[in-house]
C-alpha cells in the first residue's frame, strides 16, 4: 500500500508532517516563555508560529486524506488507524486554529491572559503526539507508504487482514 500523493515516487505526507509538529511545539514553548516573562517577543512568535502550524497542517492534510481515501483498503485495520490517526490531527488543528483565533489580535500588545492559549496548545501538541503514534502504527505495522520487498509482500495480506494489534502473522525467511 505505496502511498498515492508522490513528487518523484516519495510520498508527500511524511514530508510535510514536521512542520506542522514543529511549529505547534514551538507555539506552546512561545506561550510558556510568555506566561513566565510578558515578554511581547514570545506572544508574537507564538502567533507566528501559530499561523505558519496551522498552515501547513492543511497542507500537509490534503496529501493524508488522499493516501487514505485511496491507497488503504476498505475494511482493513489500517483504514482504522488512519481514520482515527486524521481525527486527531483535525482535533490539534481545530485546537491551535482557535489558539490563533483568540490571540492573533495582540500582535501589537499584551494578552489579556495566556491560561486560554496554554490549555489549547497544550491540549493540541497532545492530540499530536498522539496522531504522531497512530502515524507510526501505519508505516510500522501496516507498511503504509513503504516499498515493500518481495518477501514482506508474502505478508501483506495477512498483515492487512489484522483486526487486533498484534496478532500478526509472521512468514517464516
Amino acid at each position: 500500500m505505496y502511498s498515492k500523493a508522490t513528487v518523484a515516487g516519495h510520498p508527500i505526507h511524511p514530508m510535510l508532517i514536521g512542520f506542522p509538529v514543529a511549529c505547534y511545539t514551538g507555539t506552546l514553548v512561545g506561550f510558556a516563555v510568555y506566561a513566565a516573562t510578558r515578554d511581547q517577543f514570545w506572544l508574537n512568535l507564538a502567533i507566528a508560529l501559530n499561523v505558519v502550524g496551522v498552515g501547513s497542517a492543511l497542507l500537509a492534510a490534503l496529501p493524508g486524506f488522499v493516501d487514505w481515501a485511496f491507497g488503504i483498503p476498505r475494511g482493513s485495520a489500517a483504514k482504522t488507524v488512519g481514520l482515527a490517526h486524521a481525527g486527531l490531527n483535525v482535533t490539534a488543528l481545530a485546537l491551535f486554529a482557535i489558539s490563533l483565533g483568540t490571540y492573533a489580535t495582540h500582535w501589537n500588545g499584551p494578552a489579556t491572559g495566556t491560561t486560554l492559549g496554554l490549555a489549547l496548545t497544550s491540549a493540541g501538541v497532545l492530540c499530536t503526539l498522539a496522531a504522531g503514534f497512530l502515524g507510526w502504527m501505519l508505516v510500522q505495522d501496516y507498511h503504509i507508504g513503504i516499498r515493500l520487498t518481495p518477501t514482506q509482500e508474502l505478508d501483506e495480506l495477512d498483515v492487512q487482514n489484522v483486526h487486533r494489534i498484534g496478532t500478526h502473522k509472521r512468514h517464516a525467511a
